[in-house]
């Protein structure tokens, strides 16, 4: 499988169950205040909790709490991966 720590990819290409920092959210004006808004912004630990098949939601959880996005708003965020549960 190899190590993924360190490394970047969006949010939607995380597998379930990496950690892993925000590192940069792209968009316009109005998705950058969507993203503000539901918290996810630069520098966020994350989780990426589930997915489902075929470009279905992201289910990501920070901090004590978890949120849905659709894969469109999950290809936006570029994450370093931090770690993994086993």
């Amino acid at each position: 499988m190899g190590n993924t720590i360190g490394k970047r990819i969006s949010l939607a290409r995380m597998r379930a169950g990496q950690k892993g920092k925000i590192v940069r959210v792209s968009g316009g004006h109005g998705l950058a205040r969507r993203f503000e808004a539901l918290g996810i912004r630069q520098g966020q630990e994350i989780k990426k909790i589930s997915d489902q098949w075929m470009r279905g939601p992201v289910l990501l959880q920070h901090g004590h709490s978890q949120l849905a996005l659709g894969f469109g708003m999950a290809s936006k965020v570029l994450v370093e991966i931090t770690g993994e549960d086993k």
